[in-house]
């Protein structure tokens, strides 16, 4: 492969958040806490002190965020109602007053201060004023902070013959976008609490009393009537941690119109995902009557156990994310088809953690169907093999990127071709790597890797965005006869 040195993806740590602050609670003896300690602190600062406390620090940081005001009055309302639950009048607060408390109460957050890696890469959605022959693509990113937090982040650009590839500029500002929940399917949570052996307390307890489709106020009514009558402790205990984990973690995140796409961060936001969304796979999927859906599977991760998420979308503007069910959706590293094949969405796995499996299923969000196609063969894959993205579809079969780990746990890229009508047949293969980590590669957080979560294809050739050693990517391409005629072919 021919890596595009030009284009290089690498951390800056100046792309920070503002985040609420929220300081742990300390307690002290006269039943006071921290944070009530400052609010009460502030409340007593004299108005020219808050005026000037205020002018000083939005010169320093109002540069730093589209819309500054608007978030500290956000952060301002979160502080207040966790630490006086109504009980200040806030309407006799100064504006002044009102934004200062939120500064004080909003930190910033680098979003990849540690790493940003791990890309995938597709066609945009909107394709207009782009020269004819070239593409325009959007680009996903894991960006990795502090405490090693991961976060979804986008970049765009366009594919020219030869290939060549022209980023676009990358924004000042970073944004969350505002989170919404979701309505919730009553037979999708059946399926989940199914997946985790809860169903019969959970359908005996709650869901028989939600309609089929409720919203998170029905469901915390339900919730706190159990709680009232007297309902066994442990049931609602369970059933109430079980709901909360599932509902809080299927939401909809929506970015203001006119915000650049490399402002958008999908930023933590459930407790699945408190420690991290990992790994986005992204694709172009194309249903059945010709309508354009982009779909991406993520790592969720908590801090103990992971959790196989996935996001839709149609304009990368709103984000719907819910949650992966099934005996499968267990491990990490799945990765949908662009289409339907018989009827089945289809996507490859790896949930035992070692081969590669091919996954159907007539829900894309329930996958409990699975044959492997392959097993670790050569010296450079031994240790396990995983996949590098949706699979690419070409005349010859669908192309898929995948990973194998070897001696020292280094990390390199292969390929494998699958029929086009039998994806669970491997058709082709490479003998050896198509991308290793040079020595401008391999020295990072995590030596000795390149990782891809997904390439695209143009004019001919395979345009593959990968990360290297967990601190930077970039992309390589090679043309796609090239890489057909490297490969050794199974007899039909």
């Amino acid at each position: 492969m021919q890596r595009i040195d030009s284009v290089r993806f690498q951390p800056d740590c100046r792309r920070v958040i503002a985040k609420p602050f929220l300081p742990r609670e300390e307690v002290y003896p006269d039943g006071t806490s921290r944070m009530q300690l400052v609010l009460e602190r502030i409340l007593e600062m004299s108005e020219r002190d808050v005026a000037q406390t205020l002018a000083v620090s939005m010169g320093r940081f109002e540069g730093r965020h589209r819309d500054l005001e608007a978030l500290l009055a956000e952060h301002f309302e979160i502080a207040v109602e966790r630490l006086t639950h109504g009980a200040i009048d806030v309407a006799s607060l100064s504006a002044d007053r009102r934004c200062l408390i939120g500064a004080y109460f909003t930190h910033e957050y680098s979003i990849e201060a540690a790493a940003l890696g791990n890309p995938s890469i597709v066609a945009a959605p909107d394709q207009s004023g782009v020269a004819a022959g070239d593409v325009r693509f959007i680009m996903s990113l894991r960006g990795i902070g502090e405490g090693h937090l991961s976060s979804i982040e986008f970049r765009s650009g366009v594919v020219s013959a030869g290939p060549s590839v022209q980023l676009d500029d990358v924004s000042g500002y970073v944004g969350v976008g505002e989170r919404f929940p979701q309505i919730f399917d009553k037979v999708a949570l059946r399926a989940q609490f199914v997946d985790v052996g809860a169903f019969d307390a959970i359908e005996a307890s709650v869901l028989k009393q939600l309609p089929e489709r409720f919203n998170s106020a029905e469901l915390e009514a339900v919730m706190v009537g159990l709680e009232g009558a007297g309902t066994s402790l442990a049931i609602t205990a369970d059933a109430h941690r079980l709901l909360y984990r599932l509902a809080s973690s299927n939401y909809n995140i929506v970015f203001a119109p006119g915000v650049d796409i490399s402002e958008r961060v999908l930023f933590p936001s459930g407790p699945a995902e408190s420690q991290g969304m990992e790994d986005a796979r992204f694709v172009r999927f194309v249903g059945d009557d010709g309508a354009v859906t982009y779909f991406a599977t993520y790592t969720a991760f908590d801090g103990h156990q992971i959790t196989p998420q996935l996001i839709e979308t149609t304009d990368f503007r709103e984000f719907r994310v819910t949650t992966l069910t099934g005996r499968l959706a267990h491990n990490k590293g799945m990765a949908i088809f662009p289409r339907r094949i018989g009827g089945r969405f289809v996507a490859l796995g790896r949930h035992d953690n070692v081969n590669n499996y091919l996954m159907t299923s007539d829900d894309i969000r329930v996958w409990s169907d699975a044959t492997i196609i392959q097993e670790p063969e050569r010296p450079w894959e031994l240790m396990q093999l995983g996949n590098c993205g949706s699979p690419l579809e070409t005349d010859a079969g669908w192309l898929v990127v995948t990973h194998g780990v070897g001696p020292f746990r280094r990390y390199t890229l292969g390929a494998l071709l699958l029929d086009l009508d039998d994806p669970t047949r491997v058709i082709g293969h490479l003998k050896e790597p198509m991308l290793s980590p040079n020595d401008d590669e391999r020295e990072g957080y995590v030596p000795n890797v390149v990782y891809s979560c997904g390439g695209m294809l143009h004019d001919g050739s395979l345009i593959l965005s990968y990360g290297f050693a967990d601190v930077g990517a970039g992309i390589a391409t090679v043309p796609v006869d090239d890489l057909l005629s490297a490969m050794t072919f199974s007899p039909r």
